[in-house]
């Protein structure tokens, strides 16, 4: 592969049209820059994982489904790794599930299961990443925002509008609150204790009651003028039952001004050269928000006026002229106004401009100013054009005007981001500019049906039918379909393979409405399209580095498999040279032997084996074995970068899903899922209680609320059911809280108890759910003893049920429970299990059918659609009770590394 990387570039080297004729030493210089270009992409190649879900957004007893598609430079399907590695992170960034895939013919899938136990209404994030993507830094994992409702435990919903004003020179903070129960009710008439959250500490608090629509308006001054940047505002809604139901809200997007940011093509405003400058107005969230404004001289001469075209993006040109200044003046949409500065006018310098207007060809366009052009005449400057890591294009001229213009065929460059750049004489890069590509030549994928529309519960029949080039195409696809009145949603934000693949991934920061660009494309938004880029970074590596032999360093390998590796030493620490390890695989009832190396090292590559599976590795068949010690390198801990595509996170989710969430209410009450209940029988007879341990005595004779042990059955991590079941209790930071006081910044961690001993959180992970006779929850300790002893707030006590008195323990059986220092029983993250997605038949007359309603909002699901020879796949699957518009959507990828997209729609009567 690396081979055939160099040789494409140096062909391309040699045949391209340069500009003009190329000296020797011009020739050196424009290789050097092409070969240190090209060492970094055929040495440290880009990869890619691209996540393609069943729909946009989930509800609380969901499960997420998912196909990992992996690429490598120009989309080609990945030979390099062959795990992929997903994980979904909670609105504070904490992990909740991570996912081992195999990757096969460069794709995996799997699912995330929404338990209502271990989650709640919130923006969570998944991202997806290879071992070898981590060299690049966590920037280039897949990252994309999910958000999850609940119909099953939400018991208040809510809708929040937020505003800022100014009081005086006081920034003053207006947040109305809408609450109503989950049948629609508003919450009138309930006291409401709000306080404003900061560094997990309340800065400030007040108490309110709603009005008889449910509706409470909240005000506070900033006077102490907080950033409110990462503030949450916590309201605990007293609902009567001896509960309070808590819900929060960022502050972020009212924690400062709208902001306004300029961006002159090439990167400088030059005196005397007119420069196409683009602008782009957002809001504190990152969303944008349409502006317009206009530029002024010091002489009160309007010399530029400007507006938006999209999402608050937009261009203007500019003329600067010597010894003059220039004032900005903008009118945000929300009707505020601000005074940006422009960038800083210079002189002395060269500016790159692309224009992309021209279906068949990329005009470069550069300008010098007067200086530059002095210093710089008749020198030779080289212009470098890239795209998916490969060189497509490179070239000389030579500075004998101040403006040059010519055109480069878009031939040249495949579909996607093209970088071009300006090289000083010196080879020092000085201008650049990104510009989209767009060939339209993207697989033709069609979706065809057997009826123009169909009944409830009447099997549908798909056509699939991939076409490269007009020729049929073997290709790998996944394909979802929705009923669209259950998840309705803008098609402009969706995240597809293409927005993510041929846009997003390759540029910096968040893009908002990717999908605008590919949905429905034409003049406008492809000239949208090239603002934007104008605002945007190139994401791949930059050639300050690259020429100045700063290769990003190598710190992890592609995982071709799962390897087990470690150290095989003598009781001394010497290292044991051709000793003989033996690994088992309890499931799966076989072995292999490995010879350690001069270091002692061993390796076992390509294990297979499932997440949970029990692995054995011993070195009891060397001679003098007893003296041995074996010990097991472990994995190594991604970072995660910040998440850029938080503007995408969604304040009142409530309201936004509604017609999700109604309709995963019912769905849920059908199934008769488990749901929060308060206990009020205070006088339960239990086997244990905290009343059985001294330690305790402190406490209240009788908990405030109560969760069985029965509740624990099919619980997979009891800590996880105790966060959702412990009425009045809030988890964060790793610690339990009481509601009331932690909603008014009174952050002192609950106690917690297991058997009667003090512990923390990490006690209760691991714990038999078989084994819990109760979990007793305090909100206070009445005698005040274990808050003086262990400064706690409030008590969570574990019951674990009685157990049999223990038998005798032999000598023998004693030594079997002593750990064998050259033998070690360990259970690493395997590969996650792959679950099918559950299709009903009704093949039936109607009257033999369940007579449940079939209220399903995915209604087929299907990750493995391959085309054959002759380019068409088969579909069949049975259609829900649902009727109106279904939409099915297709993705996916060829041998090639051309991708493709296509959304069908039909009817159900």
């Amino acid at each position: 592969m690396k081979f055939i990387k160099v040789l494409f570039a140096l062909v391309l080297f040699a045949t391209i049209p340069y500009l003009s004729a190329f000296a020797q030493d011009d020739a050196t210089s424009l290789n050097n820059i092409m070969v240190k270009t090209a060492k970094v992409y055929n040495d440290i190649p880009i990869e890619k994982v691209y996540l393609h879900f069943d729909k946009p957004y989930y509800a609380v007893g969901d499960t997420i489904w998912f196909k990992a598609y992996l690429t490598l430079d120009n989309h080609r399907p990945s030979p390099l790794s062959k795990i992929v590695y997903a994980a979904i992170l909670g609105p504070r960034d904490s992990l909740i599930q991570l996912l081992k895939l195999q990757v096969k013919n460069s794709v995996a899938w799997g699912n995330f299961p929404l338990s209502q136990y271990s989650y709640k209404k919130g923006n969570y994030r998944v991202v997806a990443y290879t071992n070898w993507m981590d060299n690049a830094g966590p920037a280039y994992f897949f990252n994309k925002n999910i958000t999850i409702g609940d119909a099953i435990n939400n018991t208040v919903s809510t809708q929040v509008s937020l505003k800022s004003t100014m009081a005086g020179k006081i920034p003053k903070v207006s947040a109305a609150i809408f609450y109503k129960d989950d049948n629609g009710n508003p919450y009138a008439g309930k006291k409401v204790s709000w306080s404003v959250i900061k560094d997990d500490e309340a800065i400030l608090k007040g108490k309110g009651e709603t009005d008889i629509n449910g509706f409470i308006d909240i005000n506070f001054l900033n006077v102490k003028n907080y950033n409110l940047d990462s503030t949450t505002l916590v309201t605990a809604v007293d609902n009567g039952a001896r509960k309070q139901i808590n819900s929060s809200f960022s502050l972020k997007p009212i924690s400062k001004p709208n902001d306004i940011q300029f961006f002159p093509e090439g990167g400088e405003l030059l005196i005397g050269l007119r420069t196409k400058v683009a602008f782009k107005a957002i809001k504190p969230d990152g969303l944008g928000i349409d502006a317009k404004g206009t530029i002024t001289d010091n002489n009160n001469n309007v010399v530029a006026e400007f507006s938006s075209s999209h999402l608050g993006m937009g261009y203007f040109s500019l003329s600067p002229e010597d010894g003059k200044t220039y004032t900005v003046k903008v009118t945000f949409a929300d009707g505020s106004t601000a005074t940006p500065i422009l960038p800083k006018i210079q002189t002395g310098g060269i500016n790159l401009g692309l224009e992309n207007s021209n279906a068949d060809a990329l005009t470069i366009k550069i300008q010098a100013d007067a200086p530059f052009f002095q210093a710089y005449k008749g020198k030779t400057f080289f212009i470098l054009a890239k795209s998916s890591g490969l060189i497509c294009y490179a070239a000389k001229m030579q500075l004998q005007d101040q403006a040059y213009n010519a055109n480069i065929p878009k031939a040249k460059f495949p579909t996607g981001i093209v970088q071009v750049t300006l090289f000083s004489p010196d080879g020092d890069p000085v201008s650049e500019r990104i510009a989209f590509i767009q060939h339209n030549d993207q697989l033709n994928l069609s979706i065809s049906s057997d009826r123009p529309a169909y009944n409830t519960r009447q099997k549908v029949k798909l056509n699939i039918l991939a076409k490269n080039n007009d020729q049929p195409d073997e290709g790998n696809f996944s394909l979802s379909v929705v009923d669209d009145a259950k998840v309705p949603f803008d098609e402009n934000s969706e995240t597809t393979i293409l927005t993510y693949l041929l846009l997003t991934s390759d540029i910096k920061g968040y893009i908002e409405k990717p999908n605008y660009y590919f949905n429905h494309p034409d003049e406008k938004t492809a000239a949208d399209l090239d603002v934007l880029l104008q605002t945007q970074g190139y994401r791949r590596f930059s050639y300050d580095g690259i020429l100045g032999d700063k290769y990003p360093s190598i710190s992890y390998l592609p995982e071709q498999g799962i390897t087990i590796s470690g150290t095989l030493r003598a009781a001394n620490g010497i290292p044991v040279n051709k000793g003989n390890v033996r690994l088992s695989i309890h499931d799966k009832n076989r072995s292999e032997n490995t010879i350690t190396d001069a270091d002692g090292h061993f390796k076992f590559s390509n294990v297979v084996f499932q997440d949970s599976s029990q692995l054995v590795l011993s070195a009891r068949d060397n001679a003098r074995s007893n003296d041995m010690v074996l010990s097991v390198d472990g994995d190594h801990s991604q970072g995660l970068a910040e998440n850029y595509n938080a503007p995408d996170e969604i304040v009142n989710i409530d309201s936004a899903l509604s017609s999700y969430l109604a309709n995963s209410k019912v769905q849920y009450s059908d199934k008769h899922m488990l749901r929060e209940v308060v206990i009020k029988d205070t006088k339960i007879v239990k086997t244990v209680t905290h009343r059985d341990f001294s330690s305790l005595q402190s406490l209240s004779h009788e908990a405030d609320y109560t969760i069985k042990g029965s509740l624990f059955q099919g619980c997979g991590e009891p800590i996880e059911c105790i966060k959702s079941l412990a009425a009045g209790m809030v988890f964060e930071n790793e610690n339990f809280y009481v509601m009331r006081d932690y909603s008014q910044g009174k952050a002192t961690p609950a106690a917690i108890f297991l058997r009667g001993q003090f512990v923390d959180a990490n006690a209760l992970v691991g714990l038999n759910p078989n084994d819990i006779e109760s979990v007793e929850i305090f909100y206070k300790d009445e005698l005040g003893m274990i808050k003086s002893l262990y400064n706690t707030n409030g008590a969570i006590v574990v019951n674990l049920k009685k157990v049999e008195p223990a038998k005798k323990v032999t000598m023998q059986e004693l030594r079997d429970l002593i750990p064998k220092r050259n033998e070690i029983t360990f259970t690493p993250r395997g590969y996650t299990a792959i679950k099918a997605f559950y299709l009903p038949r009704y093949d039936g007359p109607r009257e033999s059918q369940t007579n449940t309603t079939d209220r399903r909002s995915t209604i087929y699901w299907n990750p493995n659609v391959i085309t054959d020879k002759t380019g068409t796949a088969t579909l069949e699957y049975f259609n829900s009770d649902g009727r109106g518009t279904y939409r099915a959507i297709i993705e996916g990828i060829d041998k090639d590394g051309n991708i493709g997209r296509q959304v069908y729609r039909y009817t159900v009567k």
